[in-house]
């Protein structure tokens, strides 16, 4: 069965998973169709939803043409693991709905360890500064089903992660990219091999009129498209070739090497695109940045203090560190399975004290090599006030660098809430 053959009309649907994922997917279509909705917590459903709510005990006795699961749903952890299993084939993703939907719009998906949100939304600010109808959806927050108004011009920029590919069968895109890879997500898909060839599909799901992106050095990468029957054109981006470039960029956003390998990627797809390299360079001085990714929240003269809450592995953060000196580094919260702290030693000394917080500080602090200085705590809240005092004593130009490379998931609801916290205790406790 291909997506040709597959349209969604008069079908019977479970939606599995009340997010904006499932609620988008459910409005896309409950016109054409009879959907009921699934989830796991229901306390999750909203009032409106309650009447579409599927029985679990009905589950042997009801047959469904399709199974919309949401990315956060795990398969073989669900509450109803058993019959999804078995009914593994007839399972499809917001992002399958949507390529059936419409086949003929053109599509740039970007993926990635690190920087797929930032990535995201400066194409996006490239495409809007050349008077292109562009939509920015995916991960990012925005779901893509969504959308209103679709014409064949139209272009989509899709943030997509590992758990939004890896249940996809149908999803393809024009322009594929692969910023970079490193452990993450492993607890879901088990091993790095799972987690690489979950972001993979992307590339192999392409046609000979398509393009693919990767990080020239991605050895694991060009291993997979040796071995696989890939289609499209593969582009390997070389940063090192777009010196040029960055320095006609005055940003501090972009003054670290895991911005300035991601902005390299943004200047070969605009090229791609036929799209002046000048329109790059304006979009990414004017670049404001996004809420907690690498997020500058105090500057002055003897300090700056950035709120990268969205990191949530150590390859996040390696970047920023190698980027500046006498840092205040603060980390925490549930370390990430299979993840380690790889930073050159020649880096060690840019970090004067670590304040490592949270469940997993025990396993953080370890982590780290014997070089750094570090202090442990069980609240964020008490970094903050023993941080406090440390700054007061340094009367050299320090950086506070909130990058916790753990998930948020022991005290907070998401990286957003954290991040959102972090700001308040810094406006509270900082006065100078």
């Amino acid at each position: 069965m291909n997506d040709k053959q597959i349209n969604f009309n008069n079908k019977k649907i479970l939606i599995y998973g009340l997010g904006k994922s499932g609620i988008s997917c459910y409005n896309f279509l409950k016109k054409d169709n009879y959907c009921l909705i699934f989830d796991d917590n229901k306390k999750n459903i909203p009032k409106r939803f309650k009447k579409k709510l599927f029985n679990i005990k009905n589950l042997l006795v009801t047959s469904f043409d399709f199974i919309v699961i949401s990315p956060g749903i795990d398969i073989n952890k669900c509450k109803i693991s058993d019959y999804i299993t078995k009914n593994k084939s007839k399972i499809i993703t917001e992002l399958d709905i949507f390529q059936i939907s419409y086949p003929k719009v053109n599509t740039i998906a970007i993926t990635g360890t690190n920087g797929k949100s930032t990535t995201s939304k400066l194409l996006y600010e490239v495409l809007k500064i050349n008077k292109k109808d562009v939509r920015l959806t995916g991960n990012i927050g925005y779901p893509i089903l969504r959308e209103k108004k679709v014409k064949k011009n139209t272009i989509f920029i899709i943030e997509a992660s590992s758990y939004q590919l890896d249940y996809s069968k149908y999803f393809k895109s024009k322009y594929s990219v692969i910023l970079n890879l490193s452990p993450d997500h492993l607890e879901r898909h088990s091993t790095f091999k799972n987690y690489a060839e979950a972001k993979f599909k992307i590339i192999k799901s392409q046609n000979k009129k398509d393009f693919a992106f990767i990080d020239f050095r991605s050895s694991f990468l060009n291993k997979l498209i040796k071995k696989s029957n890939i289609r499209s054109k593969i582009i390997r981006i070389n940063y090192l070739n777009y010196k040029k470039y960055f320095n006609q960029i005055d940003n501090i956003y972009f003054k670290n090497s895991g911005n300035e390998k991601n902005l390299s990627f943004v200047f070969k797809i605009a090229k791609i695109l036929k799209l002046s390299q000048k329109t790059v360079i304006e979009a990414a001085n004017e670049f404001k940045g996004l809420n907690y990714r690498q997020q500058i929240i105090r500057k002055s003269k003897k300090l700056l203090v950035i709120n990268d809450s969205k990191s949530t592995s150590f390859s996040s953060t390696v970047p920023l560190i190698e980027s500046y000196k006498n840092i205040y580094w603060i980390l925490g919260g549930l370390s990430k399975k299979g993840d380690k702290l790889k930073l050159n030693k020649k880096y060690f000394s840019n970090i004067s004290r670590a304040y490592v917080y949270g469940k997993d500080r025990n396993f953080l602090s370890k982590s780290l090599p014997r070089e750094i200085l570090f202090k442990k705590s069980l609240t964020l809240k008490k970094v903050i006030e023993n941080l406090n005092n440390c700054i007061k004593e340094d009367k050299n130009k320090k950086v506070v660098l909130f990058s916790p490379s753990a998930a948020s998931f022991d005290q907070f609801k998401n990286f957003e809430q954290r991040g959102n916290y972090f700001n308040k205790l810094i406006k509270s406790k900082f006065k100078n």
